[in-house]
């Protein structure tokens, strides 16, 4: 106990505390299934008067327009989510299509249940900063109705004396707009239909009739092209293969007027219709020296789970991405911030008990995994895993883990790897660097202390972490006090 409360004494926790607000609300398509019914909306709203329509958009626009930034153009947006529909020969107006657009809407308050699972990395732009000083991003899972979970951020500064400001959090939030990819690359097209034992003969025809680099459109016309040919024996099921590969790599913008706390990622894919959860983000350098920002993420269909990946230069424009391999078949996955040894590297969890690593040549597929370390310490009985991606220090590679002990508790513990072989540990803490206090310990999911993910600043670490699955908050700790801590291991190497 005197161990336990020792290292609670070097983390100092900050009186700050994330919380959602259930007044900032999306606009999101709330379109029928069955297509008659999406038939009759439409004649209904076609039979009302000139006079009688427009009065009822001014009466919507009147109490919606104030809740929503670009509220027309949202509308405008669901209307074409169903415009395919409409024969060609019907004249529709503008005030027609906004009725229509605002009878297939909902608003959804994306943090009415939580907000919490925080990672943070360094902002792309540190211009105009006092000395001493650094700008973050800070993503969290935000939950609403049903437990969809999103991706929302937040922005601030961190002071040379470690005192903390959240960027004023606008009254809005906005999904962005979906675009698939301008060019999708055929060869890793066709090594993902291959991992997912689609190559074959239909496959083969469809991606034979496309260039090396075809957009969107061409792969949906040769499809048509292949179906159309009735002395060839499609196989349905690898057409529905490649349609959910296509539909499931693509790319959303946010406007440039969008402040960093009104943009969310909302599930779009069918594999995340249920949620996107716990993205871990990190700020990866490339071998040539360029950088940009990545975050694994859990994608939720309600029916399974899939790991997926972010990137984005900017926090602006995202490339949603699928991962395949037998590796990326549960949750849990952090990439390290650079390749080691000419490989990406990958902390993971194979069997929901214990923490693994993995290499690849190609930061799209994962196979094999390698045990690092299992739970020994009462804490982590029953499981154990990461909190998000390594951090690079000249001791080594500071990961950050979560272990789960008797009444289901969540504590926050700490293991370094080593540098040049991250499959070897050599420290640990073998008490928790965090656990909940009594007033962190009342919430949605109790006694759950949880982090995606932490960054280094002036030697000391800045560690977001949510409380009970309710709200988040930081805390800070330095790296010399909590290396003092660690047992450093003696069979270098042993897994742990």
């Amino acid at each position: 106990m005197k161990k336990s409360m020792e290292i609670n004494q070097i983390v100092k926790r900050r009186k700050l505390k994330i919380v959602g607000d259930n007044s900032r609300v999306i606009a999101r398509p709330h379109i029928p299934a069955e297509l008659p019914r999406i038939g009759n909306i439409l004649l209904r709203v076609m039979k009302l008067s000139e006079k009688k329509a427009e009065n009822l958009l001014q009466e919507i626009l009147l109490n919606f327009a104030n809740r929503h930034r670009n509220i027309q153009q949202q509308l405008l947006r669901h209307y074409d989510k169903i415009a395919e529909y409409i024969p060609k020969a019907t004249i529709i107006n503008k005030t027609q299509k906004l009725l229509i657009g605002a009878y297939l809407t909902m608003e959804y308050s994306i943090e009415s249940a939580a907000l919490f699972n925080p990672s943070i990395v360094p902002h792309p732009d540190q211009t105009l900063l006092p000395e001493g000083s650094v700008r973050f991003i800070m993503s969290l899972r935000a939950t609403g109705e049903g437990h969809v979970s999103s991706i929302v951020f937040r922005s601030g500064t961190i002071n040379k004396d470690f005192s903390i400001n959240i960027d004023s959090v606008s009254d809005f939030v906005e999904t962005p707009a979906m675009v698939h990819d301008p060019f999708y690359n055929n060869d890793l097209f066709k090594m993902k239909l291959k991992d997912l034992k689609a190559w074959n003969k239909t496959s083969v025809r469809i991606m034979s009739q496309i260039p090396i680099f075809f957009t969107y459109a061409e792969l949906k016309l040769s499809i048509q092209e292949v179906y159309s040919n009735t002395e060839f024996p499609v196989d349905s099921w690898t057409i529905n293969v490649i349609n959910w590969l296509a539909d499931s790599n693509y790319k959303v913008k946010f406007d440039d007027e969008t402040a960093m706390s009104e943009r969310v990622i909302f599930p779009v894919s069918s594999n995340e219709s249920k949620g996107i959860e716990d993205a871990r983000f990190v700020k990866f350098t490339h071998e040539n020296g360029s950088e940009k920002y990545y975050a694994t993420y859990t994608a939720y269909s309600g029916q399974s789970i899939l790991s997926q990946l972010i990137g984005t230069k900017d926090f602006q424009t995202f490339d949603i991405i699928t991962l395949n391999g037998e590796g990326v078949r549960n949750k849990g996955m952090a990439l390290f911030p650079r390749r080691i040894n000419g490989k990406f590297a990958m902390l993971s969890r194979q069997d929901g008990e214990n923490n693994f690593i993995m290499f690849s040549d190609n930061m799209h597929f994962w196979h094999s995994a390698t045990l690092i370390q299992r739970p020994t310490q009462p804490w982590e009985f029953v499981q154990i895993g990461n909190c998000g991606s390594p951090i690079e220090t000249d001791k080594g590679w500071l990961v950050l883990t979560h272990g789960v002990g008797s009444m289901r508790q969540y504590s926050i513990g700490a293991i370094l790897l080593d540098l040049d072989d991250p499959t070897k540990i050599i420290a640990r803490l073998e008490d928790p660097l965090l656990s909940a206090t009594e007033e962190e310990r009342e919430g949605y999911v109790p006694n759950v202390i949880y982090s995606c993910g932490g960054m280094v600043f002036n030697n000391t670490l800045i560690l977001p972490y949510a409380m009970s699955d309710v709200a988040s908050r930081i805390a800070v700790v330095n790296l010399d006090d909590l290396f003092g801590k660690m047992k450093f291991n003696a069979k270098y190497g042993r897994v742990m």
